[in-house]
This record gives C-alpha cells, structure tokens and sequence, in this order.
C-alpha cells in the first residue's frame, strides 16, 4: 500500500495497528521505546496532508493516540495515556461536529462514552484531573450499535473491529456475556487465518463456559513463519486444559514462559504450574514454583498480584476446593459441585478455606439456577468475610447483585453492588468495584 498509495494516510493507521499490537503482545518496553517515535511521525504527516476537509483528517490522529494511550497504560505510564485518551477525545467530538454521520468516529467515541462511567476509582484521578471524557454506557452501546446496524447494509472497512468491541463491552460493561458470545460468532472472526480473532474468541469461550470450544480453538490455531509470536495464547490453553483437570496444562505455561519476553502473567503461570504440581501429588515441585512466583514478573495486572499474595502467604490450596474452583471457572458445573456436595464449611481449615467453601457454593449454585441458595451461601460469605483480605466478599456481593438484576429486583441488586463497593479486598478489587459500579449505572439509566 505504501508503494502504491503513498497519500493514503489510511496506510499510516494499519502501520499504527502493526506497531500497537507488536508492542501490546509482546510487553517489551524497548520495542515500545523504538515504535513509539513513530506515532508523532504519523500525526505530522496526517497534519500536513492537507486533507483538512476530510472526516478522516481528524479522526485517524485521535484512533493513533487512542492506541498509543492503551499501550501505555500497558507500561504504567499513566499521565501521559491519560493525556493522549483526552487529546483523542477532544478530536473525535470535532470531528462529530463537522462530520456528524461519520461511522468510524462514532466506533471510538462509543467505547469512550460507554467507559467513562465505569472507571476504576484508581483510576478516577487521572480522568478527573486530566480529561473532559462524559458518558454514559447506554449511550456508547447505542452508537456502537447504530454502526453495526448500519454494517449490516452497507460496507464498513471497521465492522469486525466494531463487533469486537461490542462484544467486549457487552460482556464487560451490560454483563450480558451470552450475547456477546453469539455477536462473535455469527460475525466474520475466523481462528482459522487469525491469531486475533483466536485471541478473541478463546477469551470470550473461556468467560462464558466454554472451555471445550476454547481449547479446540487454541489448540487449531494458525502458525509457521508468516504469522506473528503471540505466546499469551499457550497461557491461555494451558489456563483451559488446567480447568479441565488436564495432565498436559503445564507445558503450555512452559511454552509461555519460554517464549514470552513481556511483564505481565509470568508471576500467575508460575503459580497455575504450582497448582499443576500439587494437583500431581508433587508437593516439591509445587514450592519450587512458589518460589519463582516471588523472584519472577511484575505486580501490575490482578492475576499476578494475586499469585504473589497468595505466594507470600504460604498458603497451600486444599485440593478439593482447588479443583472445584478450576472446574467452576471451566463451566464445569455439575463436577464442580460433586466436588463440594458431600462437606461443609466446618471441615475446611482457616477462615479461607471455609469463606472460599461459602462463596465457591454460591457461585456453583447460582450457575445451576439454584438461586435461592445461591443467596444463602452468598450472605453468609459477605457476612463472615467482608473484614477479611480475600476477595469472596466482594465478589460474592457482586455476584448476588447480578443475581438480583437479572430477576429486575433493582432495589435489591443496587443493595449489593453498593455492599461490594464497600468492601476492600487485598486482590481483586479493582475489577469488582468496576463491575459493581457498571450494574449501578445500568439500573440508573433503566430506571429513568
């Protein structure tokens, strides 16, 4: 495209797209360093093409900012993505203004809407002070889903990427992972030719209980020399054959942990090799791994933080709750519950294992449509817990607000998500408080 169309700046957003995803895949800060000198480039290029009157103009300088933004998040420069997500900003709403029915910058500006109100409190400073991001998730969701409407008769060079997000926010944001599953695949993602749409579809099979599909998809993935390394995909597969109770699951995490050369996951492969171990009754082999968990990765991303916590601690997962934890996170409901029916929280050692006993009965519980004890094991959990550093508290007052709105009791639901707000766990609690801030939003706009 270079050759041949050396004007056409759309060239300069799918070399922006290249440099993005090598550097978020990869997690290597001087492959960041080096690629990151282009992005300038890439603007004062778009600003001296004197395409002023174009829609394009103004919005492929806010998609490469936007882009640049999320890496940097991925490398903890925080001010500066929150900088770059307001310069986009600012650009897309003026680009709405002179090209109002301009779908690709209703795509951008529909994500940021949707997100807005959901940011993490540790977070919230960085958008306060430096931002004038407003929105509101129903409002993102309707642009987002005026694009696809429009995809659907007309051709639109962005519709996979739009049907993502759409997926992702749905999933995240409207915890409505069923339709965001059905969204994928009836769009035109094939694993077969690319490792994104691999990426994509695996991680939302995983989240909504569909290990066996995921590891079918994992496991057929493309490969050879014209496809790029992504080796968070083996910590993928080895994550679904673990909660499958798989022999083989550690090998892909070694697979990871050779090939990989980023930050993030290292300190959680080393503890799912731990569990790997332990599960095989070799309890030298699962301190070994313990101890990697502590010299090894970084404290970033909530699963790391969570191995280490978990490493410093010296806890030894009880088996039997380990197991039915995996399988629970695999889908596997009706295992997963066989692996708890027979105990009570009174047989298990310690205030963990007797919360994580309660909340992972609950959880079980409620996926089996036994709603009813699912709230009884869920309160019981929040009412033991809710002092405590662990995150079943939280989580199960999150879980029972999603209970309560799925039913349309609102008063309840906002009860809870309130509960789990108010709740303040060592791991996890990001990710809680977001959701349960996005189920609060939800009923808001419903209710007006």
């Amino acid at each position: 495209m270079r050759a041949k169309e050396p004007d056409n700046l759309i060239r300069l957003q799918l070399e922006n797209y290249i440099d993005f995803f090598t550097v978020y895949i990869t997690e290597d800060e001087a492959v960041f360093e080096a690629l990151e000198k282009n992005k300038d480039n890439r603007i004062a290029i778009i600003k001296d093409s004197g395409l002023d009157n174009s829609p394009y103009f103004l919005y492929l300088q806010a998609n490469i900012r936007l882009h640049w933004a999320l890496a940097r998040l991925k490398f903890e420069e925080y001010y500066t993505a929150f900088l770059e997500v307001n310069k986009a900003f600012k650009l897309l709403e003026a680009n709405e203004e002179k090209f109002p029915r301009f779908l690709p910058n209703k795509k951008d500006l529909g994500i940021l809407h949707a997100m807005v109100g959901t940011i993490p409190d540790n977070y919230k400073w960085g958008v306060e002070l430096l931002t004038s991001l407003n929105g509101t998730i129903h409002q993102g969701k309707s642009e987002i889903e005026a694009v696809i409407k429009n995809a659907q008769t007309n051709q639109f060079t962005y519709e996979v990427e739009t049907l993502v997000l759409y997926s992702y926010l749905l999933m995240h944001l409207e915890n409505d992972a069923e339709t965001a599953w059905s969204q994928l695949k009836s769009g035109k993602l094939n694993p077969k030719t690319s490792l994104l749409a691999c990426f994509t579809l695996a991680n939302v099979a995983m989240r909504t209980g569909r290990n066996d599909e995921a590891i079918s998809i994992l496991e057929n993935r493309p490969g050879g020399k014209d496809y790029f390394e992504f080796p968070y995909l083996d910590f993928m597969l080895g994550t679904a054959k673990l909660r499958r109770l798989d022999q083989d699951s550690d090998q892909y995490f070694h697979r990871f942990l050779d090939r990989f050369h980023g930050r993030h996951f290292i300190k959680e492969a080393y503890q799912k090799l731990a569990w790997s171990a332990l599960m095989k009754g070799n309890n030298t082999l699962f301190e070994t791994y313990r101890k990697k968990v502590l010299s090894k990765g970084n404290l970033v991303v909530g699963g790391d933080k969570n191995a280490e916590q978990d490493a410093k601690s010296n806890y030894i997962p009880d088996l039997t709750l380990l197991k039915a934890r995996l399988l629970f996170d695999g889908g596997y409901y009706k295992k997963a519950y066989e692996q708890l029916l027979a105990k009570t929280s009174s047989e298990f050692t310690g205030q963990r294992g007797q919360l994580e006993f309660t909340y992972r009965m609950g959880r079980i519980l409620h996926k089996m449509g036994k709603t009813n004890e699912a709230i009884r094991y869920y309160s019981q959990t929040i009412e033991e817990g809710r002092n405590a550093p662990y995150y079943f508290a939280c989580n199960a007052a999150l879980q029972a607000g999603l209970l309560f709105e799925s039913v349309h009791n609102t008063k309840a639901a906002l009860q809870y998500f309130d509960v789990c707000t108010n709740i303040h766990p060592e791991e996890h609690k990001t990710a809680l408080h977001q959701q349960a801030k996005a189920g609060m939003e939800r009923i808001k706009e419903t209710s007006h």
